[in-house]
């Protein structure tokens, strides 16, 4: 077995919550047949004792095995494990419960039993159609053909007819989704690569784009996954732009969807969780308090909805959703101090790596979390936090990120008073930075500001940030400029070096006179 194989059955071990392992034990024991059965629950029990894979102590405990049989054992033990996972879940997931019907209707069929075959079918079916899962409704259509096509079962009359409408029809819905699923795909692609735009020309090319790629299909001829992936798209192609108001109107549209058919959370909760997600992250764009607060109370209460117990995958997600979300809360309204609380508990996910996030999640979270120690004047452990992101090989995703980075890492070895090695680490950034295409006019002026920092006389240096943020206030104004200070909030850094507060204070101050009610004359 070579070692991605083996590595694969080490986390899937590893993966097992204890249901899960009593299940597999009785699995195998009520089905043991040979002594091979015994050894491959042996080779579990060591792997799950031990949680690593050295063969010369598996050929110790294992009495009677063979180094040979090691490949087959472990391959063995995988697809028992798998076999297991199946039926424990088969009652917790639609999906599997309708194709393990269709696997009933296919060995009923193989016997000659058609007329039960097509009744399971048949119930297979409209199961399929009320959940919209509209793949396997076709497929199992397309069975029901086969049935009918080569054997007189006299089941009704027109039947050919009806199953032939049925078909196109699915297969129409099926098209629909597809499309609208494939242009989400490509957009989301689009914004890991080169995140948002960041002037006109990427403007105009991001709508064409679009418009060219735009499906031929109406929203209201789409099933219910096709028009979530329409407002999918429509979220993508708005968020790029940073048009945040039509941004909003598709993620509201897509929690709503949900919402207005509960049973879809339940088939898939990973798709109603990004739609929370984005919503959430849109309000903070927008910076609408009131709304973020009611919707993120409404992701809190998720697990009151669905078992996350039953499924790592969505709970990974929430737990995912809910850190940066509760960080994000914690930037609108300047409590960094506080929001420093949520630090250990997102490391201790990301470093036992429980729910298998992937490198771009981690290194948002590296640079949210070094944002909370700045703004809470911790400079030394968000110099930290942005080394992670700095001292990644070459990531091929995320570039505005990373250039952030770069300059918040200036920004804190400066306000640490390393004024020599600002001077040092200007040149390394810069090289970094002109690779970056389309630099936003913000990051520039911040960069070049940096730069002239161990030229400028102490004295001078009040003025220099008063000048500084009368430049960046007037480029903030302009179309795609705004978006930076949502990542690194300069203005307000300024603000603290003029007045000589804390950040934290300068932003919990802005937020408390945007809580202040208006009161007309």
């Amino acid at each position: 077995m070579p070692k991605q194989k083996t590595d694969d059955l080490l986390k899937l071990v590893a993966s097992l919550n204890r249901a899960e392992k009593r299940h597999f034990r009785l699995f195998v024991k009520r089905n043991q047949q040979t002594n091979s059965e015994l050894l491959f629950l042996q080779l579990f029990d060591i792997l799950e004792r031990t949680g690593e894979y050295d063969e010369g102590y598996l050929l110790k405990r294992i009495e009677g095995i063979k180094k040979s049989q090691l490949s087959n054992l472990k391959a063995h033990l995988y697809k028992q494990l798998l076999t297991s996972l199946r039926l424990l879940n088969r009652n917790k997931d639609e999906e599997i419960t309708l194709r393990e019907n269709l696997d009933y209707a296919r060995i009923l069929y193989n016997k000659g039993l058609y007329r039960q075959a097509l009744d399971i079918l048949d119930k297979v079916k409209k199961r399929a159609i009320e959940v919209e899962a509209h793949t396997i409704a076709l497929e199992t259509a397309q069975f029901e053909k086969l049935i009918e096509g080569q054997y007189i079962t006299r089941s009704i009359e027109g039947r050919a007819e009806q199953l032939s409408r049925e078909c196109e029809t699915l297969t129409r819905k099926i098209e629909g989704s597809n499309a609208y699923s494939n242009l989400s795909l490509r957009l989301y692609g689009l914004y890991l690569t080169d995140g948002l735009v960041s002037n006109e020309t990427e403007y105009r090319k991001v709508g064409t784009f679009f418009q060219h790629s735009l499906p031929d299909f109406d929203y209201e001829e789409l099933d219910f996954w096709g028009k979530v992936y329409y407002c999918q798209s429509y979220t993508w192609m708005h968020l790029i732009r940073q048009e945040y108001p039509l941004c909003f109107r598709y993620t509201q549209r897509w929690v709503d969807l949900f919402r207005e058919t509960p049973k879809m959370i339940e088939a898939n909760a990973p798709l109603y969780l990004k739609g929370v997600h984005n919503h959430l992250a849109t309000l903070f764009n927008m910076w609408q308090y009131d709304k973020f607060m009611e919707e993120l109370h409404n992701l809190d209460l998720f697990p009151h909805q669905f078992d996350l117990t039953n499924n790592v995958n969505v709970a990974g997600l929430y737990h995912l959703y809910q850190f940066d979300h509760q960080i994000r809360r914690h930037y609108m309204e300047g409590t960094f101090t506080r929001g420093l609380g949520l630090v250990p508990q997102i490391m201790e996910v990301i470093e036992d790596n429980r729910y298998n996030w992937d490198d771009h999640r981690n290194m948002v979270f590296f640079y949210r979390i070094a944002c909370l120690y700045f703004g809470s004047g911790d400079n030394d452990s968000a110099i930290d936090y942005l080394n992670r992101i700095i001292n990644q090989r070459s990531p091929n995703y995320r570039s505005d990120i990373q250039a952030y980075a770069r300059i918040l890492s200036l920004i804190c070895h400066f306000e640490m008073g390393n004024v020599q090695l600002v001077e040092y680490q200007v040149k390394s950034v810069y090289r970094f930075l002109s690779k970056v295409e389309h630099l936003q006019e913000t990051q520039q002026i911040i960069f070049r500001f940096l730069r002239r920092i161990p030229r400028i006389r102490e004295a001078d240096l009040q003025e220099e940030f008063i000048e500084l943020k009368k430049r960046l206030d007037k480029v903030a104004a302009r179309p795609f400029e705004s978006r930076p200070f949502t990542y690194l909030d300069i203005p307000s850094w300024l603000e603290s070096k003029i007045e000589g507060i804390s950040v934290q204070e300068v932003i919990r101050r802005q937020f408390e006179e945007q809580r202040k009610p208006v009161h007309s004359n």
